[in-house]
């Protein structure tokens, strides 16, 4: 069966190269599909400016050389920034962050997963203990994913407690990854940042931090990323993992974030399944998005 991108901008392009040559209406369609593609005004702008100067230069009529320079902008825009997971430290500590509702915990189960695929062990803490349910939730997509847990002691239990736990089990057992579940909403965003910069502070006591990644609902866009901006501003964020791309979810979004955050996108998700989380790569997407 033929993969499924719905959020691929290649449908909405498809006709536009066909034509025999580049005109107004090329540009006109092009500027709209960008736009409906979730990769707001300015980077639209950016990248059509570049297109033109391309197009002028190399003195081109054929939309199929539009198409190209098209994906070769895209590519290079996105590899302006290093996408590698730095996770050579053992152990390897990963606090996952984000607002409640992004996927963050079923973003954990599949990262386990992807680890795993790689013969990597990992141990999963459930830092988020003011929701029981989320205790749960984290600890059936930690055992999908192939991890261990470490749940609260008690209900209520200090999240920075959970993580010193977490990071101390993995040392006494030789486990090469942790990955720290945190909090999506408390009552003030001082207070969730101030809850974060002490769990931060409590591992950095037994162990470097190797990434901090900020989930995005890619479906949200723009909406999601101003609801994520105290995250970027306090957590120390290195890298962006964006979730739900395939269904309504706008690719230009991918290219609009790095843009305007300047933190790399280092994972992707694209599907429901526990395999369904990848690592990502510049020349890949932009081959997907634009045919």
């Amino acid at each position: 069966m033929a993969e499924r991108t719905p959020w691929s901008l290649s449908g909405a392009l498809k006709g536009m190269f066909q034509k025999p040559t580049i005109d107004e209406n090329t540009w006109d369609d092009l500027e709209t599909a960008l736009l409906s593609a979730d990769f707001g005004p300015d980077v639209t702008e950016a990248v059509l400016s570049d297109l033109h100067a391309k197009v002028d230069r190399y003195r081109t009529t054929d939309p199929r050389d539009l198409q190209r320079m098209l994906r070769e902008s895209i590519e290079e825009r996105l590899s302006k920034y290093d996408t590698t997971l730095k996770l050579s430290e053992r152990p390897a500590v990963v606090l996952v962050v984000g607002v409640n509702g992004v996927g963050k915990t079923t973003t954990i189960g599949k990262f386990s997963k992807f680890l795993g695929t790689y013969g990597r062990s990992v141990v999963v803490g459930a830092a988020d203990t003011f929701r029981a349910a989320a205790v749960e939730q984290l600890a059936t997509w930690a055992e999908r994913g192939g991890a261990q847990i470490i749940r609260p002691q008690q209900q209520g239990q200090d999240p920075a407690s959970v993580a010193f736990q977490t990071v101390d089990y993995a040392k006494r057992n030789g486990i090469e990854i942790v990955l720290i579940d945190t909090a999506g909403r408390l009552q003030t965003k001082s207070g969730l940042m101030d809850e974060l910069s002490k769990i931060r502070r409590v591992i950095e006591k037994q162990a470097p931090i190797s990434e901090v990644l900020l989930v995005l609902d890619a479906t949200t866009g723009q909406n999601g990323l101003a609801q994520a901006e105290a995250f970027i501003e306090h957590a120390g964020v290195t890298g962006l993992v964006l979730t739900k791309l395939d269904g309504s979810a706008r690719g230009g979004f991918v290219l609009a974030v790095q843009e305007r955050t300047g933190i790399p996108i280092k994972l992707v998700g694209q599907g429901e399944g526990i395999n369904d989380l990848t690592g990502f790569t510049p020349h890949v997407f932009a081959q997907k998005l634009v045919g």
